[in-house]
């Protein structure tokens, strides 16, 4: 089963996010801010980390930096309400980035996307 560390300071929206991913099978923690999420990328494998970019004490891209040096086989996704930042973080990390306001279906989408081509090597 693939898991997946949530980071989002929006109670609400992390709890959407949450539900909705684990409604399509995915297994999920969830955290409010970047410095909740390190010691958990320590303690546990995760397939992808799942990162608002906007957050109190440590913002998604430091998060992501941070992952990759602590667990560089886990995978990058970003969520943002900031276009311009969602077009920096593009060119300057190897995460995909879901601008807000997404439907919840385009997320478990980009998801799926994102290990369907894991599968498919996989079955050649």
């Amino acid at each position: 089963m693939i898991r997946i560390l949530l980071a989002e300071d929006d109670g609400s929206m992390r709890f959407y996010l949450a539900r909705a991913l684990e409604q399509a099978g995915y297994e999920v923690d969830a955290v409010d801010r970047g410095t909740a999420a390190l010691p958990l990328l320590e303690a546990h494998r995760y397939d992808l980390l799942l990162s608002d970019i906007v957050m109190p004490e440590m913002d998604g891209i430091e998060l992501a930096q941070r992952c990759s040096e602590i667990s560089p086989y886990t995978r990058v996704m970003f969520i943002t309400g900031f276009a311009g930042v969602a077009l920096q973080v593009s060119e300057s990390m190897r995460g995909r980035v879901l601008s807000k306001p997404f439907h919840l279906k385009d997320l478990v989408l980009e998801v799926e996307r994102m290990f369907e081509e894991d599968w498919a090597s996989a079955t050649l």
